[in-house]
């Protein structure tokens, strides 16, 4: 972006400002829902997030490349206000699960429509994954990963020093990665994870009971012994004699 535009902006003109929608509307969109698991609150965010720039306008400096990773970092502000806390982006994340893909039969000779469908659990288990994080860490793997933003401006954009990105980024990494495959190995139809369903006729073993071995004969019950004196256990009556 030139600073003839950076000029414009900061001044407030109309017309760049809605060059600067047209541009990078989809991209804030779609980071919003990075950081919020939800569609409808991530339309939220970008309406704020181009509300929130042109308050911000001022701030804009006069020179510089593109102003995307800027309204990223507004824009991560913005969410900050909308999903505070986890249990919020969880909650939207199992939510996207559920709601799974159009039409719930997949044809057997659609292998594109399956992979299809092993791209969604992915997402879903991502999401998930990333519920579990703290929201620095989150923000940290969007910007970085997703955004492809450079460390020196994830550091602008969060106020906080190169190191701390590095750092953060490095740790939210490995607890994404083992997150989301304890997720996906909850997902039903995961291999190891289906439910044995009973055989008709056949009785289910109790737990913690030893189940008897085909062909092999059991002992008999040794009888139990009552209270009293253990060398007779029948005691015989002797009525009469005194």
């Amino acid at each position: 972006m030139n600073t003839d535009t950076r000029a414009r902006i900061r001044d407030g003109d109309p017309s760049a400002f809605a060059a600067l929608f047209d541009s990078y509307a989809r991209s804030v969109y779609n980071h919003a829902f990075r950081l919020t698991g939800d569609w409808s609150v991530a339309e939220d965010v970008m309406a704020a997030t181009f509300l929130e720039a042109w308050r911000l306008r001022l701030k804009v400096d006069p020179e510089g490349g593109s102003l995307r990773p800027w309204l990223l970092g507004v824009a991560t502000n913005v969410a900050r206000n909308h999903c505070r806390g986890n249990r919020r982006y969880r909650a939207a994340a199992a939510a996207y699960a559920a709601a799974g893909p159009a039409g719930a039969s997949v044809p057997d000779h659609a292998s594109e429509v399956a992979g299809r469908l092993d791209d969604r659990r992915r997402i879903a288990a991502t999401l998930r994954a990333l519920g579990t994080l703290r929201r620095t860490e989150r923000e940290i793997l969007v910007l970085c990963l997703w955004e492809g933003l450079a460390y020196t401006d994830v550091a602008r954009a969060l106020r906080v020093p190169v190191g701390t990105v590095r750092s953060r980024l490095s740790r939210a990494r490995a607890k994404l990665r083992t997150g989301t495959e304890a997720e996906l190995a909850l997902e039903p139809g995961t291999p190891g994870t289906e439910r044995r369903e009973p055989v008709p006729g056949q009785r289910e073993p109790i737990p913690g009971k030893r189940e008897p071995v085909p062909g092999k004969r059991e002992p008999a019950p040794r009888p139990r012994q009552t209270t009293g004196d253990r060398t007779n256990a029948v005691r015989p009556a002797q009525e009469g004699i005194r």
